[in-house]
């Protein structure tokens, strides 16, 4: 083992000399705008890693298997950060090992140093700090092109909101109403449940379902409240990703 570390000695010795002698990215400033065919492949790329991100996120067996909001929500983290590495790969091969090096540091340092609520904010963040990145090593015009790719991506993303509503206190005896006059509420406002879990004895209903608009959550909640019968009615916890 001390032979196999030896020899792995030289080779990142030369690895770390080939990053420290790598030119410092060239200053392309305000004129990247004007590389069109440069813009209109790096366009491209992101638009491949999105939809390869999509195909492996959106797996149907993946899919089916789904039952939390966070297995469910899981896809549009893959295509984040599929973009994410697109956009890194992009800076690495334009501009050299250097900037590679740097956007290593920063993601150990995000990966331990960040802590947010859901895994695509943390995606969010990333890209945001490359894209802060780009301006900062005199890239205008790819921190623009990420910019405009990751706004439209973030709103297709985002076009439907998916809620968690969890429901206790049901009575037992009457829990399967329970659950048709919830599950018809819901459907009947557009809603598409994706999830449903049931616990009878504990009087205990999850639904997880996608619905457009951020301030859905308000209405459904007060339509629950109203034309659930009172008598099957439970209270209902939600959570919004």
């Amino acid at each position: 083992m001390a032979a196999s570390a030896t020899l792995k000695i030289p080779a990142l010795l030369q690895q770390f000399e080939e990053i420290v002698t790598s030119p410092m990215p060239d200053r392309v400033g305000w004129e990247g705008f004007s590389h069109y065919d440069f813009l209109l492949d790096a366009f491209l790329v992101l638009g491949l890693a999105a939809v390869l991100g999509a195909i492996i996120g959106y797996h149907p067996f993946r899919v089916r298997a789904a039952d939390t909001l966070e297995e469910i929500e899981a896809p549009k983290v893959s295509i984040m950060y599929s973009v994410i590495g697109a956009l890194i790969g992009i800076l690495v091969v334009e501009h050299g090992l250097v900037v590679g090096f740097v956007l290593f540091g920063m993601g150990g340092l995000m990966r331990f140093r960040t802590a947010l609520r859901s895994a695509h904010l943390t995606g969010q963040v990333i890209l945001v700090t490359m894209i802060g990145l780009s301006c900062g090593l005199d890239l205008p015009h790819i921190a623009v092109l990420a910019t405009g790719f990751g706004f439209v991506l973030i709103l297709l993303l985002e076009s439907r909101v998916t809620y968690q509503v969890d429901i206790r206190g049901i009575e037992p005896d009457r829990f399967a109403d329970a659950v048709a006059a919830y599950r018809s509420v819901l459907e009947d406002h557009g809603c598409r449940i994706l999830a449903e879990k049931k616990r009878p004895g504990q009087g205990r209903l999850n639904f997880i379902l996608r619905k457009a608009g951020r301030g859905a959550r308000e209405r459904m909640a007060e339509l629950l409240e109203t034309e659930v019968d009172a008598a099957l009615r439970g209270s209902p916890d939600w959570e919004v990703d």
